[in-house]
């Protein structure tokens, strides 16, 4: 599923330059991975005050569809990813008649569409050992008198566009089914059925353009309104039975794509301990955040080591950590709509504590502005820093 290679060296080096598709936080944190490395970043972004251009060495300000604009990103560099999977894919088989691109559009455009996605989950089943959730396709009242009773209770979603619980519902009838479809204009959708959830994980995993994988440690996440909340590893709850099998799903996959890059697939594990994949994220991922202070290579310099096809760096984690995700509601007292700044000193008074701000000069109430990890010699030791700093920063933990 690989875009057409263009080989203009076997490899890249610094001072080459590297170009992004995207200017958030996650864009941010790559170049200053891609930096460290001695690489020069380009990023394609609309808007001008972005944290991922704020960083770079060069800011390409225009649209993602801008053919002008891509042509120089090209141009400009050895080879280009993207920060976010809702980049149009037609933008990055553009760039990859020009450059080299990882991943390659055709790998995008699988995540981008929740039934693609589900349909290659289920081709890799027979490598991967794993299956989503039994599901149904929602785009019409014909199609939600069709649905199976025993679909429901479910989950009615976007086909796209879908990230952090938005283009979500939760459905126990098929009349909650039809109110929900018609709250969301009556665009495709996707019914996936609730399953008895123990708890959910996530798997990194990053392929080179020599077909060389590597992947992570598993993470235990806990999201809390959709929005991931704290990312452990090594997960409490995770026997060495499901990390291997996830982990060899993760490499199944990824290998099944033809992928270049770093890639998240996420999975539930039910209450019997059995294993359904979820979905993926074609890029780095906010549950990989703790590889940068707990990992011989971050999730990031391993991007930039995939896309200028460098060796994959070494995915040993030397700590145990947690990441807390920091939202703009920690800038705000009660109601109160007037922010203030957090007690940042106390945090980092903290055994372990390392802040990452994302350079978001306006806080709002759900909006992602950082996080912080906390690495310790233990993981108890983790999770006590963990608990004292949600203490400090008002968060229910």
């Amino acid at each position: 599923m690989s875009d057409k290679f263009h080989p203009f060296i076997p490899s890249a080096t610094p001072p080459s330059w590297l170009g992004v598709m995207g200017g958030g936080q996650l864009g941010r944190m790559f170049v200053h991975a891609a930096q460290m490395m001695g690489f020069k970043v380009a990023v394609l972004e609309p808007a001008r005050d972005c944290p991922a251009g704020h960083a770079s060495d060069h800011l390409i300000c225009a649209d993602y569809s801008d053919e002008k604009a891509l042509a120089e990103l090209a141009a400009q560099c050895v080879a280009v990813t993207t920060e976010f999977e809702n980049v149009p894919a037609q933008s990055l088989a553009f760039l990859a008649d020009r450059t080299f691109v990882a991943p390659s559009s055709a790998c995008v455009s699988i995540a981008q569409d929740r039934i693609a996605e589900k349909r290659f989950f289920i081709e890799c089943a027979a490598k991967s050992g794993v299956l989503p959730a039994p599901h149904h396709i929602v785009a019409s009242d014909a199609d939600i008198d069709a649905i199976p009773d025993a679909l429901l209770p479910s989950i009615l979603k976007t086909v796209r566009l879908g990230y952090d619980g938005k283009g979500q519902a939760r459905v126990t009838t098929r009349e909650e089914v039809r109110a929900a479809f018609g709250k969301m204009n009556g665009v495709l959708c996707i019914l996936e059925k609730m399953l008895p959830l123990a708890y959910e994980v996530s798997v990194l995993a990053a392929r080179g353009a020599d077909g060389n994988s590597v992947v992570y440690p598993i993470a235990e996440n806990v999201h809390r309104d959709g929005i991931l909340f704290t990312t452990t590893v090594p997960g409490p709850n995770v026997t060495a039975e499901c990390a291997g099998k996830a982990q060899a799903a993760a490499l199944a996959i990824i290998e099944q794509l033809g992928y270049v890059g770093v890639l998240c697939i996420e999975f539930f594990v039910l209450q019997d301990g059995s294993l359904v994949v979820n979905e993926m994220a074609p890029r780095p991922h906010n549950s990989g955040h703790y590889t940068i202070d707990a990992c011989v290579t971050s999730q990031f310099a391993q991007q930039a080591r995939a896309m200028a096809r460098l060796p994959l760096g070494e995915v040993r984690q030397h700590s145990p950590a947690v990441m807390l995700n920091i939202l703009g509601d920690v800038w705000f007292d009660g109601d109160s709509d007037e922010p203030r700044e957090p007690a940042w000193d106390k945090v980092l008074a903290l055994p372990g504590a390392n802040l990452h701000l994302y350079g978001k000069d306006d806080p709002r109430r759900g909006r992602k502005m950082g996080h912080v990890t906390f690495v310790a010699p233990t993981l108890e030791q983790a999770q006590a820093s963990l608990q004292a700093a949600c203490a400090i920063l008002g968060i229910a933990a």
